[in-house]
């Protein structure tokens, strides 16, 4: 099962994106980690943003004041605001859905979008 995620694209350095995931809701409902990653190139796949449950989400530092990341229960979703967009940020975003029984543990359940591309670049 894949998410859908859509919302990339071309924007100048200092512009805005909003990612936008959408899943079943059966998935949806029985996880509890809404996550965007990234993976430039040449790179490995890393976290920028993450909600476990019902607490505070953590981003990764590089993005801390600029994105935000929140859920959409009435699209069975999580989105994903990306403002003062910088070229550093060019990646392919994959939004992550997973159930972990307690905060940190592997998931038992995970579910990955197709990848959104980002590019940032005037």
């Amino acid at each position: 099962v894949q998410l859908q995620a859509s919302g990339g694209g071309l924007v100048q350095p200092g512009g805005s994106l909003r990612l936008s995931c959408a899943a079943p809701e059966g998935i949806f409902r029985t996880t509890n980690v809404r996550a965007w990653y990234s993976q430039a190139p040449g790179r490995q796949r890393e976290l920028v943003a993450r909600i476990f449950g019902a607490e505070s989400p953590k981003y990764t530092d590089s993005v801390k004041g600029r994105f935000t990341i929140f859920g959409d229960d009435a699209k069975n979703g999580v989105n994903l605001q990306m403002n003062s967009l910088k070229p550093e940020d060019t990646a392919v975003y994959y939004c992550n859905l997973a159930y972990e029984h307690e905060e940190g543990w592997v998931p038992t359940q995970e579910y990955w979008g197709q990848g959104t591309l980002v590019t940032i670049s005037s």
